[in-house]
C-alpha cells in the first residue's frame, strides 16, 4: 500500500481528517484540486466563519489542532435569536440562549474559515505521516474487496486501504462510486462578509429572522480598532444577486436596517460573496472501501452553526472505528458500521434544519406572527429550552 487512507478534498474537513488519522497514527495523502487561500483579502478566501461547538473542540484537541486555533477564536457564550417579523424591520422578540444554563463552557468557539486553512494546512507540514498535495485531483476510483487504487491528476496513482470523500457537494469520489443524492432547494442564497460595528457584541451569536431567511452575525476579534462581526445573510436569490450588484453605501444602508440596528451602523469590512442554499444528503455513507464525509455526505443551510460540526462528528466516529480495529480499516464492516452510527442523525439534522430554513423565509404577516410566538413558548419552557440547547450542541440524541 502507498498509504492506509486517502483524502479527495483540501477543505477544511479534509484537512482536518488528514490531521486526525496522522495524529491516530495512520498514514495519509490528502489532495486537492486547489491550493488553499489563506489570506483574509485575497481573491478566493473563503469569508465565512465556523463555529466549532463542544465536542468539536474537544474533536479538534485530540488531533493536535486546538492548541494552534485558540489563540484566533472568539468564544460564543450567548446564541440570541431576534424576531423582527413585523411591520417594521425592529426586534418583536428577543431571547438568550446562554451556554451557563448547560454548561461551564461557551457553546463554542468561532474563527474565519481562511485562516483555519493556514492553520490547518501549517500544522499539517510537521506531520511526517501525512502527505498533503494542493493542486492534484482525483480523477478515477478503482476498488477491490482487499484495496481501492485511486488515480491522480498528476498522473500517478495511489494504492490505500480506504479513501474519505471530503470533496464537496458535488463529490467525484462519490459519484464515482455510484452513490446518488437526494437534493432540496430552497430558492435561496447567501452573501457571507464581514463588518465592524460601534456597539461590541460582548461574545453574542445573534440571529435576526424577518423574511427570506435568517441574518446572522456571529463575534469576530476586533478589526482595526472596532468590533467585528461575520455575518451571513440568506435571502431569495433574485433579492441576494440584487443586494450583491449594490455600490458599497447602498449595501451598509440596507444591511444596517436588516440587522434592525441592534450594532449601530454596519460598515463592511470585506468583499462580499455569495453561494446557493440547499439541503443534500447521500443515499448512504459508504461503498467498497470508501466512507463519505462533510458535503460529501450531507449538505445544510447554514443555521445553528451545524454544518461543518456534522462533519468533524463524521470525521470522529470514522477515526474512532479505525482506531479501535486498525486491521480492519476500510472493510466491509468497518465502513458499514460508519453508515449505521452516523446516518439516522444525519437524516434527522438535515430534516431538521431545512425545516427552520422554511420557518425563517415566512413572509405572511400570520405567519411571522405564529413564529415570533413559537419562540417565545419553547424559550418559557426552562426544560424544553435546555433540551434545545444539548440537541444543538450534539450532546443529546
Amino acid at each position: 500500500m502507498d498509504h492506509d487512507i486517502l483524502i479527495s478534498g483540501g477543505g477544511i474537513a479534509g484537512l482536518t481528517a488528514a490531521a486526525a488519522f496522522g495524529a491516530a497514527g495512520f498514514s495519509a495523502l490528502c489532495v486537492d484540486p486547489a491550493p488553499p487561500v489563506t489570506e483574509r483579502d485575497a481573491a478566493g478566501a473563503d469569508l465565512r466563519t465556523t463555529a466549532f461547538l463542544q465536542p468539536a473542540q474537544t474533536f479538534l484537541e485530540e488531533a493536535g489542532l486546538w492548541e494552534r486555533l485558540a489563540s484566533h477564536a472568539m468564544p460564543l457564550q450567548v446564541m440570541r435569536i431576534v424576531d423582527a417579523g413585523g411591520e417594521v424591520p425592529e426586534p418583536r422578540v428577543q431571547r438568550d440562549f446562554d451556554a451557563a444554563d448547560i454548561s461551564e463552557r461557551p457553546f463554542g468557539w468561532n474563527l474565519p474559515n481562511w485562516l483555519l486553512r493556514r492553520e490547518i494546512t501549517a500544522h499539517l507540514e510537521g506531520l511526517h505521516n501525512v502527505d498533503f498535495r494542493p493542486g492534484t485531483a482525483t480523477t478515477s476510483l478503482f476498488t477491490r474487496e482487499a484495496y481501492a487504487r485511486v488515480g491522480l491528476s498528476d498522473g500517478g496513482r495511489a494504492q490505500v486501504r480506504m479513501v474519505v470523500a471530503a470533496d464537496g457537494r458535488n463529490s467525484p469520489m462519490r459519484e464515482a462510486a455510484g452513490i446518488g443524492v437526494s437534493t432540496r432547494r430552497f430558492g435561496q442564497k447567501a452573501l457571507a462578509f464581514a463588518v465592524t460595528h460601534p456597539i461590541p457584541h460582548d461574545n453574542v451569536s445573534t440571529e435576526i429572522h424577518r423574511t427570506g431567511g435568517p441574518f446572522t452575525l456571529v463575534p469576530l476579534p476586533d478589526h482595526e480598532g472596532r468590533p467585528s462581526s461575520a455575518v451571513v445573510w440568506m435571502e431569495e436569490g433574485p433579492k441576494a444577486e440584487a443586494l450583491m450588484a449594490l455600490d458599497t453605501p447602498a449595501f451598509e444602508a440596507e444591511m444596517s436596517e436588516r440587522s434592525c440596528h441592534l450594532f449601530g451602523p454596519l460598515t463592511l469590512a470585506s468583499r462580499r460573496t455569495i453561494w446557493p442554499i440547499i439541503a443534500q444528503n447521500a443515499e448512504r455513507l459508504s461503498g467498497e472501501r470508501l466512507a463519505l464525509v462533510a458535503e460529501a455526505a450531507h449538505v445544510v443551510p447554514p443555521i445553528g452553526a451545524q454544518g461543518l460540526n456534522m462533519s468533524l462528528a463524521d470525521i470522529r466516529v470514522l477515526r474512532d472505528l479505525a482506531v479501535a480495529h486498525p486491521d480492519r480499516l476500510g472493510a466491509r464492516d468497518m465502513l458499514d458500521a460508519y453508515h449505521q452510527k452516523r446516518f439516522p442523525d444525519i437524516r434527522a439534522r438535515v430534516a431538521g434544519i431545512a425545516a427552520l430554513d422554511r420557518i425563517s423565509m415566512l413572509s405572511a404577516p400570520m405567519l411571522r406572527d405564529a413564529r415570533a410566538a413559537g419562540l417565545s413558548a419553547l424559550y418559557g419552557l426552562a426544560p424544553v429550552r435546555r433540551t434545545l440547547m444539548q440537541l444543538g450542541l450534539g450532546t443529546r440524541g
